[in-house]
């Protein structure tokens, strides 16, 4: 049996943690690779750090393109190998002519789950505007959305299976920035590289809309370092890179933002 409550220990999303350690019990005793439903960024996060020290398991994430936020969890014992062709995901086409009636991505999230579908069985949705969007699910859930998956908003749609080949990912549009400040507080370095006042990313940070490495980060003095990502929530991420001292003993520090 693993160490459950050592795991758990500091955990934000323990629901979600505790049905890891769940899977990742089922993967030592059978000796299968097992799946977990589609995770968000933060539990995603938690569960890669939260088994980065055991040996007897690990871990494989994948949501059907490099960048996906949302993403599968493969598990298995350490002997066996994985590879994420062998993590069980589909991608489907949801196409409508929606040039008079544009529909958002929660639109389409929230007609998917009107159909009686949980979030978890849904990765990432690719909005194609007024041709419609393609979504990513659990292969189980594909027979039932070509059924019931008939309208977006007024839009009549044609729901059904395509290659995860076929799907028609944007490569994120990133800006490469300098700063220069006194510190390494998280409210310096994120207005800077946000391009917001200070007052505002503060506002941001005290009502709970930023993130550092998918952890929810409430003081505006917590210090960065060289590798974190930085996320705010409808504004994109921002990630920390080289770090170096000037002559006049300030940070310059290179970020890049995702947008």
């Amino acid at each position: 049996m693993l160490p459950r409550e050592e795991l758990l220990k500091g955990i934000e999303n323990r629901d979600c943690a505790a049905r890891i350690i769940d899977l990742a019990e089922q993967a030592i005793k059978t000796w299968e690779i097992v799946f977990s439903d589609f995770l968000s960024p933060p539990e995603l996060a938690e569960s890669q750090q939260m088994f980065s020290k055991l040996t007897e398991v690990h871990l494989l994430a994948w949501g059907g393109y490099p960048q996906a936020e949302r993403q599968r969890l493969a598990i298995a014992r350490s002997e066996l190998p994985l590879d994420i062709s062998q993590v069980e995901i589909a991608a489907l086409e949801i196409a409508g002519n929606f040039l008079f009636d544009p529909a958002t991505h929660r639109d389409f999230l929230g007609s998917m789950l009107g159909c009686g579908i949980n979030r978890e069985k849904t990765g990432d949705l690719i909005v194609l505007g007024e041709r419609g969007a393609q979504a990513i699910v659990v292969p189980e859930m594909v027979e039932y959305l070509e059924t019931h998956l008939e309208q977006v908003r007024s839009v009549p749609v044609r729901t059904q299976r395509i290659e995860i080949s076929e799907l028609k990912i944007r490569e994120p549009k990133k800006k490469e920035l300098t700063t220069v400040e006194a510190s390494l507080r998280l409210d310096a370095i994120a207005s800077a590289g946000f391009g917001m006042s200070r007052s505002k990313m503060v506002d941001l940070i005290d009502g709970g809309d930023v993130r550092v490495n998918w952890k929810e980060i409430t003081q505006a003095s917590y210090q960065l370092k060289s590798g974190d990502l930085v996320a705010i929530r409808g504004k994109g991420r921002l990630e920390v890179g080289e770090i170096a001292v000037t002559k006049k003993e300030r940070y310059r520090v290179q970020m890049t933002r995702y947008m």
